[in-house]
């Protein structure tokens, strides 16, 4: 199956943060997550995919051609969401719309209308009276509306209401029914991604600590609780992630079950984690209260 994003080795310097040797792909017709907490490289990886600033080495390939030698071509097939508002406030959305539409080949009026229509926006309000969850439906009516094969979203659920955040999430799973067009999908608020994602990248501090698919990343976690007396033992045989102790016990993420079976399962609860416990475990790491 075609992957529409492929990267490899990638590798940003800065003085202060290196993103290291980073690859991933991502297929056509599907939606992957992009996690790690703030400062992990999220941004810093979007901007070199777009080639908004330059790599220090690796690869990325769009639709399976350099992003930097066809900068443009692949642009063209890409619709970019970003988390905050980049078009001409005292415009309106027609009038927005006109300086926008000429920059792709392939765009079409009949699907943008459709759309604005879809989405409850009218052509004649200013971007400026807009909510940020319609500028955000704004966003995507123009990436829908060039026939882009690949979205692109930056923390696009960021500050909206549940229901707006249902909203868009439900647009971008009619998005991909097809399977023509995929979502890279970068977000801190895992619960959307436990939703829609079929895959999830996880970095931290630079690096690649997952990148696979959902349902697989969720069974090979387990999450176990259980009071003070059994956590040195735990310590030992589990080799917790993280943990987290207080007063009243223990709660311990792992990868895998190999030693599941040996636990007093009488003392111990054993749960499945969210996308949001595996991060915070791995990130956090122990933690004393």
């Amino acid at each position: 199956m075609e992957n529409i994003l492929q990267v490899e080795n990638l590798t940003k310097n800065y003085p202060d943060f290196t993103l290291s040797d980073l690859s991933f792909s991502l297929k056509k017709g599907y939606i992957m997550g992009f996690i790690g907490p703030n400062g992990s490289g999220k941004s810093t990886t979007i901007k070199l995919i777009m080639n908004l600033v330059k790599r220090d080495s690796g690869e990325i390939l769009l639709f399976g051609q350099d992003n930097i030698v066809q900068e443009k071509s692949v642009k063209e097939r890409i619709g970019f969401v970003y988390d905050q508002n980049h078009f001409y406030d005292e415009l309106s959305i027609e009038n927005m719309k006109r300086v926008i539409a000429p920059f792709y080949p392939g765009w079409q009026d009949i699907l943008f209308y459709k759309y604005l229509k879809q989405f409850d926006l009218k052509a004649k309000n200013k971007i400026k009276t807009l909510s940020k969850g319609m500028k955000m439906k704004f966003s995507l009516a123009i990436a829908l509306s060039h026939g882009a094969e690949l979205i692109i979203m930056d923390e696009p659920t960021s500050g909206l209401d549940p229901i707006f955040r249902n909203e868009i999430l439900d647009i971008l799973s009619e998005t991909i029914e097809h399977g023509n067009c995929s979502v890279f999908f970068s977000s801190h608020i895992t619960q959307d991604l436990e939703r829609s994602a079929d895959y999830i990248t996880f970095i931290n501090k630079g690096k690649l600590v997952f990148s696979s698919e959902k349902e697989s990343i969720l069974e090979s976690y387990s999450m176990i609780k259980g009071p003070n007396d059994l956590f040195e033992e735990i310590k030992l045989t589990q080799d917790p992630i993280g943990f987290r102790r207080d007063k009243y016990g223990f709660t311990a993420l792992l990868q895998g079950n190999k030693f599941l079976n040996r636990l007093n399962r009488e003392k111990i609860l054993i749960e499945k984690p969210s996308i949001d416990d595996i991060m915070l475990y791995t990130v956090r790491g122990n933690s004393n209260d």
